[in-house]
């Protein structure tokens, strides 16, 4: 991992200690039937992503819980991720040595533990290789899940199967996604049954992918991959996107603006100087650039005359562009809103990092399983890393909110 620079704040020290106060209080409340097309998150929801490698293959990046942590940074919402590669409804990737607890219990005892109230599910990528056979067998794994979900009080949101790609012909990509789409169909039957919300990635990522290099090794999403799942999810849950546009126009008399609130200057060169509210932070940029990455807001500055002129904030550089290019409209695609989300991000990765070595130790067998008895005292180690997690979990809340960001526009000499 790289270093983390967790920003300190004067509230955490309170907001630590009402978390280990409240113990569960992170916002238990029983889910009241909802309409399913409608997605909303209450103050102190946990969100939970149950599921296989679609969700643990996320730890590397962190889009998923970035975006809705910044969609709803008021909320001081909370989230565990408990995906398992190659895990399907039934837990059976989550056998250890140690039997009881069975897979299936040892799932149960997952779900229960992370004290959920919101839940995504991502199954049936595993299950559909056993095709028409296996369809009654994954139904019925589902069912009892939803049942398991309820009875926590949590509302489910299923999401579909994912496509697998690949150029290579051995792989018999054309069975093996007939299978997933009717492992898919499948899903989206039980969550209108159970009037549950389903979000079909299928057909987005598929479409996407005979575009854009989104998938690798057949059957994972990337980087990229991922920070085009958090903006499909977005859009399918009715969130808004931070995306916008600031329009400036520069007259002799006075600069005007809308989406932004011009400031006096004091500094003659100055040619206009303005105040963004941005609604949301911007999901981190990934490290590929793509036409899949429209998290920029359009910023488009009119009276300017001839010649070069440099956007600032912070005394840092943001972008240069000709005054044509100013009035057509020019992408902000770095500054302090993108450095603010960075840090969200990584803050997100190490918390979800120490999450899943405390759920997950690598010497489980002889911490929690059978031969405890050699170094079961380690299990207070473990609990003790609650104390950090929840301090993280703490600054993530203080820190996801937008901040207002001044620019200044100068022309270049």
């Amino acid at each position: 991992m790289t270093s983390l620079k967790v920003p300190v704040s004067t509230g955490y020290i309170f907001l630590l200690f009402f978390c280990l106060a409240g113990g569960s209080a992170w916002g238990q409340a029983a889910a009241k039937p909802a309409d399913p097309s409608k997605f909303e998150l209450k103050d102190g929801d946990r969100v939970v992503f149950l599921g296989s490698s679609i969700f643990e293959n996320d730890f590397q990046y962190g889009y998923l819980e970035t975006m809705l942590t910044t969609r709803f940074s008021e909320k001081g919402i909370t989230f565990r991720n408990l995906g398992w590669t190659g895990d399907n409804v039934w837990g059976e990737a989550r056998s250890t040595y140690t039997n009881p607890p069975t897979p299936y219990e040892h799932l149960m005892e997952d779900i229960t533990k992370t004290q959920p109230t919101v839940v995504f599910l991502g199954y049936g990528g595993v299950e559909a290789q056993d095709g028409q056979a296996g369809v009654a067998h994954f139904k019925e794994g589902l069912n009892k899940l939803i049942d398991k979900i309820d009875q926590l009080g949590a509302k489910t949101v299923l999401l579909s199967t994912i496509p697998v790609v690949s150029s290579d012909t051995s792989q018999h990509v054309d069975y093996r996604n007939a299978d997933l789409e009717l492992y898919s169909k499948v899903i989206s039957e039980v969550a209108r049954e159970r009037n549950k919300q389903f979000v079909d990635i299928y057909n987005p990522i598929l479409n996407t992918s005979k575009k854009e290099a989104i998938i690798e090794n057949t059957v994972h999403l990337n980087e990229l991959g991922y920070y085009y799942l958090a903006t499909t999810l977005e859009k399918a849950l009715g969130l808004d996107a931070a995306k916008a546009t600031t329009a400036v126009t520069v007259s002799k008399s006075k600069p005007e603006a809308s989406n932004a609130r011009i400031v006096a200057s004091d500094n003659d060169l100055m040619i206009a100087k303005f105040i963004v509210d941005n609604k949301y932070l911007p999901l981190p940029s990934p490290k590929s650039a793509s036409w899949i990455v429209d998290n920029a807001r359009i910023m488009r500055i009119t009276g300017l005359k001839k010649g070069y002129y440099t956007l600032t904030s912070e005394n840092n550089d943001v972008t240069s562009a000709s005054a044509n290019e100013w009035e057509s409209g020019v992408e902000i695609k770095q500054g302090p809103q993108f450095t603010q989300s960075e840090e969200i991000r990584n803050m997100i990765l190490k918390k979800n990092e120490l999450h899943f070595f405390q759920y997950r130790p690598l010497n489980q067998t002889y911490i929690v399983g059978f031969r405890r008895y050699e170094q079961g005292r380690h299990v207070k180690g473990l609990e003790d890393q609650n104390l950090l997690i929840k301090w993280l979990e703490g600054q993530i809340i203080l820190n996801s909110e937008a901040k207002e960001v001044v620019y200044e526009l100068k022309k270049l000499d």
